[in-house]
């Protein structure tokens, strides 16, 4: 008899096992893949691939990871650095990233791109998606999610993708196979090569706004910041990125001036620093001014690194025959990507 239950209960087992198994099978097939086309959903995973060990991370938004290139601050400055970037990140997604990112590592600066300050509302759920979803499960993600939810979404759909992903059954792509379980990078150290040129011209001025002050849910967000990155001993640094749209306002610039004054935080609006830098956007941008290409992100990189190296004494780890071997292989698949661009670019 008591064979028999024991019998019967594996019998379970095994069968709620095949179960999960099924149903965790489907729900990788049927998570978007982002490896062509809106590649920017698949940056924030990369990260967890990494060796921990890096001076510099970089939190925030496109302005970001389209507008600096790692393999410029090793090459030069011998720093080593990672962007962890995602499409519209919001400050809360930033603020816990960065408190999942201090689990992991101690960098000595985190770079923060104060652009998302504007936002102080959740925004868009395709958006959220493509920051949350590529998260490891911890606490900081439970709380990610629940401050970036919009009223429309449940919190058990990103516990459980399956439920918001299975009517891609009908819509699954030849990549919805061929990355079923390895995705190749899309990123170098996070930062996301474009060569091609599209000159900025006709950029629009910013139109009046009815109220120019930054939301208290922005500010509490980078108090927060503020007092973590205090806690850990890490040196937090704010930036605004030299694109020429979205408009950053004059007022908006007061108010980050004024916040990076009160709390002895650096703060560096590379917008100013355009001819420093030789930033030219008839060459340097791709899509009009919003973004730098590589030629521009490379500039940007040589002058932040000064600054890193300066004003926030990074030193150079040249010489760290680990970080030497493993720079040796990011820099031959990045001149080999650039390559591969320029090649495809002067063929078409």
């Amino acid at each position: 008899m008591e064979n028999k239950k024991y019998g019967q209960g594996l019998k379970y087992v095994i069968t709620l096992l095949i179960v999960i198994g099924i149903l965790a099978f489907f729900q990788r097939l049927l998570m978007p893949k982002y490896m062509h086309g809106i590649v920017e959903g698949a940056m924030i995973s990369e990260y967890y691939q990494e060796d921990m060990d890096h001076d510099v991370v970089f939190i925030g938004d496109c302005e970001l990871y389209e507008n600096i290139s790692p393999a410029v601050l090793w090459e030069r400055y011998g720093i080593n650095s990672y962007i962890r970037g995602s499409a519209q990140q919001l400050i809360w997604q930033s603020y816990y990233l960065m408190e999942e990112t201090l689990k992991y590592e101690h960098p000595d600066v985190i770079v923060f791109n104060v652009l998302s300050m504007k936002y102080d509302t959740p925004q868009s759920e395709a958006y959220n998606r493509m920051t949350l979803d590529g998260m490891k499960w911890s606490l900081s993600k439970v709380n990610d999610i629940k401050a970036s939810m919009t009223s429309e979404e449940e919190f058990m759909e990103y516990v459980f993708p399956i439920l918001r992903y299975h009517s891609r059954i009908t819509q699954l792509e030849e990549d919805d196979l061929t990355y079923l379980f390895d995705k190749d990078p899309v990123t170098f150290n996070g930062y996301y090569m474009r060569c091609d040129v599209k000159p900025a011209e006709n950029v629009p001025q910013g139109k009046p706004l009815g109220d120019y002050r930054f939301g208290d849910n922005a500010y509490y967000y980078l108090d927060k910041m503020v007092e973590l990155c205090q806690k850990e001993g890490v040196e937090l640094v704010l930036v605004k990125a030299p694109s020429l749209y979205p408009y950053w306002y004059d007022e908006w610039e007061v108010q980050i001036e004024d916040y990076a004054a009160r709390h002895n935080l650096k703060y560096y609006n590379f917008l100013e620093y355009k001819d420093r830098m030789r930033l030219d956007f008839n060459t340097d941008t791709y899509d009009g001014g919003l973004h730098l290409n590589v030629y521009g992100a490379e500039k940007m990189a040589y002058y932040l690194g000064y600054i890193l190296e300066n004003d926030c004494h990074l030193e150079s780890r040249r010489g760290d025959e680990k970080l030497e071997k493993l720079w040796e292989e990011k820099l031959s698949a990045y001149i080999t990507e650039k390559k591969r661009q320029l090649l495809e670019i002067e063929n078409n």
